[in-house]
């Protein structure tokens, strides 16, 4: 697990932005960013959900809105700590519901779970649900994440049981 150093802690925004620079922010200036609350399901692909989960953090969709991807941005590549990453098609990202999340059920997520920032997208698989996030990355094509690369399926939708690659149909995701 990660040690969360505040000090050095900061989140990234860059690639295919809308001014082709780099947006960023300390974990000060991230904290203090406007919250909503989210109450939503968490799916693992290994067949367990946990239900009624109340987060509370940042809408993907609002960070969006702080640094703008440019028109021809299709996914994002949302990058933590060690290198591990999951890609989403740009609409998975700004859905709703989805939350840069610092607290689960009232209290900070805890480091296991992802301490200080952890991706919540309750319609798709936990693996999608980054655990502590340092970037996005847009896209203009599609890129298999670290789980991706591995076996897991690109879309990653519980409700059609996308969880392994040899169940992609054509235009799910990058050749292999």
């Amino acid at each position: 697990m990660p040690r969360f150093r505040p000090q050095r802690w900061d989140l990234r925004v860059y690639g295919a932005t809308e001014s082709m620079g780099e947006y960023r922010w300390s974990w000060p200036e991230f904290d203090e960013l406007p919250r909503v609350e989210v109450v939503a399901d968490l799916h693992c692909v290994t067949k367990f959900t946990l239900p009624d989960n109340r987060w509370s953090g940042v809408p993907a969709a609002s960070l969006v809105e702080l640094a703008p991807p440019a028109p021809s941005v299709t996914h994002v590549m949302v990058w933590a700590e060690y290198g591990y990453s999951a890609n989403l098609r740009i609409d998975d990202f700004i859905a709703p519901k989805v939350l840069l999340a610092t607290h689960r059920d009232g209290e900070r997520i805890a480091p296991e779970h992802g301490l200080p920032v952890r991706l919540v997208v309750p319609h798709l698989y936990g693996w999608k649900s980054v655990k502590w996030v340092r970037a996005i990355e847009y896209l203009t094509v599609d890129r298999r994440g670290f789980w991706e690369e591995r076996g897991y399926h690109n879309l990653g939708d519980p409700w059609a049981e996308q969880r392994y690659a040899y169940q992609e149909e054509p235009g799910q995701g990058p050749p292999r």
